[in-house]
Formats: C-alpha cells, sequence, structure tokens
C-alpha cells in the first residue's frame, strides 16, 4: 500500500464496498423474482461479480486500518454505508431494475473515478467485469421505460433521489469536492452525477418517460460517511444473512 488515504476516500470506498455487499445480497436473493429462468442465472453471475469486488475493496480497506473481521461480520446495521437504495427487497420486476440497475451504474461510475496508486489496475478489471452488468440492466431499463412507463416513472420517482444522494452533492465541482482536491478522484460528484443523468437520458430516450429535475443536495443534511440524507439502513434479517447467521452461503470471506 501507499500512503494513506484522506478521511474522506476511506468513507468513500466503504460506501462503494457496502453498496456493492448489499447488491450482491440482493441479486442473489431476489434472483427468483426474474420473468424467466435466463434473467434469474444471470443474476447468479452477477452476485459472483459483486462478491469478488466486494473482498477486493476489503481488502484495500484494511490497508488503510480498518478491522477486516468487523468490516465482513462484526458490524452494526447502522456501521453499514451502503445506498438507501439498497436497505431493502425490490417488490417488483420493475422496481428491482430501476432500484438496483441505477445504484450498481452509480458504484460503478465512482470508483472508475479512483485514480490512487492503490487501485492502479484493479478499477480496470473491476470496469471489465461490469460490462456484463450493463448489458443485463441497461436492456432491461430501456424495454420496461418503453413497455410500463406509468410503473417506470413511479420506480424512478422512489429511486433517483437516492441514487444521486449516493453519488454526492451537485455542490462538489472540481474546486470543492475533497476527494478531487485530494487527488484520490479525477471526477467530482457534479461531473458523476452529469454523467450519470445523462445515461439515463439515453435509455429512456424515445419512450414516455421523462428524467425529473434532480433536487440539490443540501450539503447541511448530507451525511458524507452514509452518502444519505436520512437515517435508515438494513433491516435485522438482512443483517444476519450479510453476516452468515444461518446462512453461510451469505457471509463475506
Amino acid at each position: 500500500m501507499s500512503d494513506g488515504w484522506p478521511p474522506e476516500a476511506v468513507d468513500y470506498v466503504q460506501a462503494i464496498a457496502d453498496t456493492k455487499l448489499m447488491l450482491s445480497h440482493w441479486y442473489a436473493e431476489q434472483a427468483f423474482i426474474g420473468p424467466n429462468i435466463q434473467d434469474n442465472i444471470a443474476l447468479f453471475s452477477l452476485t459472483q461479480d459483486e462478491y469478488g469486488q466486494v473482498r477486493q475493496f476489503f481488502l484495500q480497506l484494511e490497508g488503510q486500518g480498518l478491522d477486516g473481521d468487523r468490516l465482513r461480520s462484526d458490524r452494526e446495521r447502522e456501521e453499514f454505508h451502503n445506498a438507501a437504495t439498497t436497505d431493502e427487497p425490490a417488490p417488483d420486476w420493475t422496481r428491482f431494475e430501476v432500484r438496483f440497475g441505477l445504484t450498481d451504474r452509480a458504484a460503478h461510475l465512482m470508483f472508475d473515478a479512483i485514480v490512487h496508486d492503490d487501485f492502479a489496475g484493479l478499477t480496470e478489471k473491476m470496469s471489465e467485469e461490469e460490462y456484463s452488468h450493463f448489458d443485463f440492466h441497461d436492456g432491461w431499463l430501456e424495454h420496461l421505460a418503453d413497455a410500463e412507463p406509468e410503473a417506470f416513472r413511479a420506480a424512478l420517482a422512489e429511486s433517483l433521489p437516492d441514487v444521486l444522494t449516493f453519488i454526492g452533492p451537485a455542490a462538489y465541482d472540481d474546486d470543492t469536492d475533497p476527494l478531487v482536491t485530494a487527488g484520490f478522484t479525477d471526477r467530482s460528484a457534479a461531473e458523476l452525477r452529469g454523467a450519470f443523468l445523462d445515461h439515463l437520458e439515453g435509455i429512456v430516450e424515445g419512450t414516455a418517460v421523462t428524467v425529473p429535475d434532480p433536487d440539490p443536495v443540501a450539503l447541511e443534511e448530507w451525511d458524507e460517511r452514509r452518502r444519505r440524507v436520512a437515517g435508515g439502513g438494513i433491516g435485522a434479517d438482512v443483517l444476519d444473512s450479510i453476516r452468515g447467521t444461518g446462512n453461510e452461503e451469505f457471509a463475506v470471506r
């Protein structure tokens, strides 16, 4: 490992890792809500990708002094820094794709912006793994926006604010984003939000869905560590699964 990261970078990487941990959990837990067996199988493949990336992020965090055992299994619910969109399961396929597909895209944009030497080669490898995620999610999102515009709009209104809050405040530009000024990332939260929204606009182009104008995240209300503006978190039953209580399959080792 090279020199220690600034505290904001440790929080940033943990938020990405915890979000990917929850994505992997829901991909596996909810695989059978997919519309067909092929999609269910694809979700298990995405689960494996996410678990592998979580392990790599946790190793990086251990190098910054975080307790690996605590990260993997010994934390309480409020100690998880996952995106708010990943606190709970999705009740149907449209909300599953909007909630988790968009969060997956946001997490990729965030880790792809890391330029610290400790991640040399690692982010490129992870980005290669993400291509299958893009093919899967973007294809379904485009189809659902066209086939079920009303349900898609409702799901988007429910999830988009939390996804953008996870990415970070629009007020964080190249001059004010602490990760950019520290040289840890090469793109500010404002730039990442713009890239995310541009991609989303491309997904719904030609459908009856329009992307709502996002509300700005007030810095005084934003929890930088957990990357959300309100409390909440994963449930006790989800925590048991993450810890591997009663089912070692879901424990991150």
